[in-house]
């Protein structure tokens, strides 16, 4: 299985419980300090530093998986940022970087995926969004948008499956993850820091929600999951 965005958060818990069920494991993140130090902590993962954003990268990390297992069961897109803010402070550069993470990695995953899941007849897709597409906050708006766009395209790819693959959309709440760290305001940052404090869930649900999806009878496609902490509106 890959997992992209695996060095932390999500993907880092998502790894490691996949490990404890015997998952073969290709990790990719750009962090390619912690990404190592997780893979040989696992007991067979191998790894390799991966910028969603390059197509050339993500398409390495699927023939690494092919090199070294023989085939590939599944493709976990979780590589995503959120670097939000106030559309007015006019932080084009990061809308861009949303926008080339959260939508294109998604797309680069599955241009490097698909032609091997329907070679082999069988694949799953399990893609990480955000309920931030359901409901839009201030500073959240580009944010939100990519992730409208990644359920939207996954339900496009689902309903082109034929049977061929499985598409499971991940929806997370707040999770107790480095997220807020990443908004340059120091107003919004603080904002989503004590929110973060206050309710956040741990990445460890979402995980136990993957591989929910993940241990499906072939013939069961669950296809979105919406994991949020109780206390949030």
């Amino acid at each position: 299985m890959v997992i992209t965005g695996a060095s932390s958060g999500i993907g880092e818990a998502t790894a490691r419980l996949l490990a404890s069920r015997g998952a073969h494991l290709v990790l990719g993140a750009r962090r390619s300090d912690r990404l190592e130090a997780l893979a040989s902590s696992l007991p067979d993962a191998v790894h390799a530093a991966t910028d969603v954003r390059r197509r050339d990268d993500v398409a390495a990390l699927v023939d690494l998986a092919l090199t070294r297992f023989g085939r590939l069961d599944a493709f976990v897109g979780n590589a995503g940022i959120g670097p939000v803010s106030h559309l007015a402070d006019l932080r084009v550069d990061e809308w861009d970087a949303m926008v080339d993470v959260n939508i294109k990695g998604v797309l680069h995953g599955i241009a490097a995926a698909l032609p091997v899941f329907r070679a082999q007849g069988h694949g799953h897709f399990v893609t990480t969004a955000s309920t931030a597409a359901f409901r839009t906050l201030p500073t959240m708006a580009v944010y939100a948008a990519t992730k409208t766009a990644v359920r939207v395209i996954a339900e496009g790819l689902r309903q082109e499956s034929d049977g061929a693959y499985r598409v499971t959309t991940v929806t997370p709440g707040f999770v107790a993850t480095d997220f807020a760290g990443a908004a340059a305001d120091r107003e919004v940052r603080a904002d989503l820091l004590a929110l973060r404090d206050r309710i956040a869930i741990p990445p460890s649900a979402i995980a136990e929600a993957i591989v929910f999806a993940l241990e499906q009878p072939p013939e069961v496609d669950v296809n979105e999951l919406v994991i949020r902490p109780a206390a949030q509106a």
